[in-house]
């Protein structure tokens, strides 16, 4: 296990920034914002910690890369911008999700209000479910686990993968003999592994979700601090990521959309604790039966909501 801490220059210069027109921009944070910005400084940081790489296996290891502060991002001609004409996230589910279409709609809905919130100010929408037939994308089988992976050649990510039950003997290998062009194939594909609804599953999402669409937004992987945009080799690694941007990532998506940093943990709290308006008890009992194991919100996120309290506590002082 190695751990990778950053002088308090360096990450002040990453952070900050030595152009006189950022720093400016900085400092034009209000006091609470800069307290919190200014945790990623602090060596014993309750909120922000340094990277802790546990073996060789490991993404920062494996796949160097530049590191990319705040300046870069900036100044980076291909990062992308919101603007009034195009302020949405679209989300478009592909193939089976649950074992039902309530279950898969509910899911879904539950990733569309996360996505709200941790990208706050900016609308998101949901298109459509479509099957994987109806893509016509190409598929490769991939050589560790031998299982099929769509290959789209745009931001997408694999439900199933996040799944316990995707990495047991039971799943690896099916689905080798799909023949792609053949269209009463894709069925085979549609179907092959549906995985289980369950609140990891849930925080795995709402965690590649973010990640892949910070890259959308030019972000690249993080080698500052302990944060949800690391890069992540395998599943155990993608676990010990945080939900979390570090102060370095969050100041790349606020100068992006530029909401308040309070705005957007007040958010996030929201989702973590609304009730879901189909629970058992309240609903009609065929939907009540099929809700009885959907995943707790507040139990999952129970860690991340903690964080996000300390750190409403740091911007209100």
């Amino acid at each position: 296990m190695r751990t990778i801490r950053h002088s308090e220059q360096t990450l002040r210069t990453a952070l900050i920034s030595k152009t006189p027109e950022l720093v400016a921009q900085y400092e034009s944070f209000d006091a609470g914002e800069l307290r919190l910005m200014n945790e990623a400084f602090q060596p014993n940081s309750v909120l922000f910690e340094p990277i802790t790489l546990h073996s060789e296996s490991d993404w920062m290891t494996s796949h160097p890369e530049v590191p990319q502060d705040f300046e870069q991002f900036f100044n980076d001609p291909k990062r992308k911008i919101p603007s009034p004409e195009k302020c949405s996230i679209y989300i478009q589910s592909i193939g089976s999700l649950g074992n039902t279409r309530l279950i898969s709609d509910e899911y879904i809905k539950w990733l569309k209000g996360y996505c709200e919130a941790f990208f706050y100010g900016l609308t998101v929408k949901l298109l459509e479910p479509i099957p994987v037939s109806a893509t016509r994308c190409s598929f490769r089988v991939t050589e560790n686990t031998q299982n099929l992976q769509i290959h789209a050649g745009v931001g997408i990510f694999s439900f199933a993968r996040y799944s316990d039950a995707f990495y047991s003997e039971c799943h690896k290998g099916k689905g080798q003999k799909l023949v792609v062009s053949s269209s009463s194939d894709y069925s085979v594909f549609d179907n092959y592994c549906v995985p289980e609804i369950t609140g990891v599953l849930l925080l795995r999402s709402c965690k590649t979700l973010t990640h892949e669409i910070g890259h959308i937004f030019g972000m690249r992987h993080c080698q500052w601090l302990s944060c949800l945009m690391q890069g992540s080799n395998h599943l155990e690694e993608a676990d010990r990521r945080p939900p979390h941007l570090c102060p370095i990532c969050l100041r790349k998506l606020q100068s992006a959309i530029g909401f308040h940093i309070a705005d957007r943990y007040h958010a996030l709290l929201r989702w973590i604790e609304e009730e879901p308006a189909d629970v058992p008890g309240r609903t009609p009992k065929p939907a009540r039966e099929e809700a009885a194991n959907w995943p707790e919100r507040m139990a999952v996120f129970k860690e991340w909501k903690e964080w996000i309290v300390k750190c409403l506590a740091v911007l209100q002082k």
